[in-house]
């Protein structure tokens, strides 16, 4: 770690870090010019950086507050000269008009997990998913469409909603290891679903029906995103298409897998992602 030092090795490192964690991610972006693939790289890897504290460290409030600290440094143009993350992520700021809002609102939401592992309601559910995921999409948009950003920046949020639903729907089994429901407790009871069926892993007519509940929400927020694809500039439409149309997949994943979410995680596979872009390609 401490060799990487230049910009170039930094890139490397976050290329690394989003190739191991995020293969969605990392198909659907590795289409964009070189700038702008390098960028996203950098962004992803410091909201993993962030996402990793939370949900794996050992003292998070600890070593959340540290990074909180590092970020404040680091917009006052200080930076561990060993670290690549932050390396690379000045380097982006100096190539981009980046949004300091959006960082500090993801940390933001990063840190509500801390405090927060019940949802009730809907609007409960919209809020932390703006802060954890539609901040991701705003904290992009200067790389992705720098022209264009207020133009397709509801587009961002709700693109980051439909995701984070989806992660929900598809994560239920690994949210509730960690002590977390996110399957809000006004549509459980809706359905007649409680939580205890839930740590019972019990998947009936109810759970699907709570569960459908959230994914049609979700489908709803990709299809608003939809309408403002057309504003981005050509070089990120197809990656910022490409990460709808795969993330959106899960949920039909999900729905093959006869909502089995308690003893399967869904994902897309290689060759389904193929069929996906081909299918885009030729419309």
């Amino acid at each position: 770690m401490k060799n990487l030092v230049t910009v170039q090795e930094s890139y490397s490192y976050c290329e690394e870090v989003i190739k191991v964690h995020s293969k969605t991610f990392y198909k659907a972006f590795s289409f964009l010019p070189d700038e702008k693939r390098r960028a996203v790289w950098a962004v992803y890897s410091f909201c993993r950086t962030v996402d990793d504290i939370v949900d794996e460290g050992k003292r998070p409030l600890e070593e959340l507050a540290v990074f909180k600290e590092q970020f404040k440094q680091f917009l006052n143009g200080k930076i561990p000269a060993t670290e690549p993350m932050w390396i690379a992520l000045q380097h982006v700021f100096q190539q981009f008009e980046m949004e300091e809002q959006a960082f500090l609102d993801m940390i933001k939401g990063q840190e509500m997990d801390l405090y927060k592992s019940h949802y009730e309601t809907v609007e409960e559910l919209e809020y932390y998913s703006y802060h954890v995921a539609s901040t991701v999409g705003l904290m992009l948009l200067p790389i992705l469409a720098p022209e264009q950003k207020e133009l397709v920046r509801k587009g961002a949020i709700y693109l980051g909603i439909g995701m984070q639903f989806t992660n929900v729907l598809r994560d239920i089994a690994e949210d509730l290891d960690r002590g977390r429901v996110y399957l809000p407790s006004s549509i459980m009871a809706e359905h007649g679903y409680t939580e205890d069926d839930l740590k019972k892993e019990v998947v009936d007519n109810r759970f699907i029906m709570a569960w459908e509940s959230i994914a049609m929400r979700a489908e709803v927020f990709y299809a608003k995103f939809n309408e403002t694809l057309d504003h981005y500039p050509i070089d990120s439409r197809m990656p910022v298409q490409l990460a709808s149309i795969y993330y959106r997949e899960i949920l039909n994943k999900v729905r093959k897998q006869n909502y089995k979410v308690f003893s399967s995680r869904a994902f897309v596979s290689s060759e389904e992602k193929g069929d996906l872009f081909k299918k885009i390609a030729v419309e």
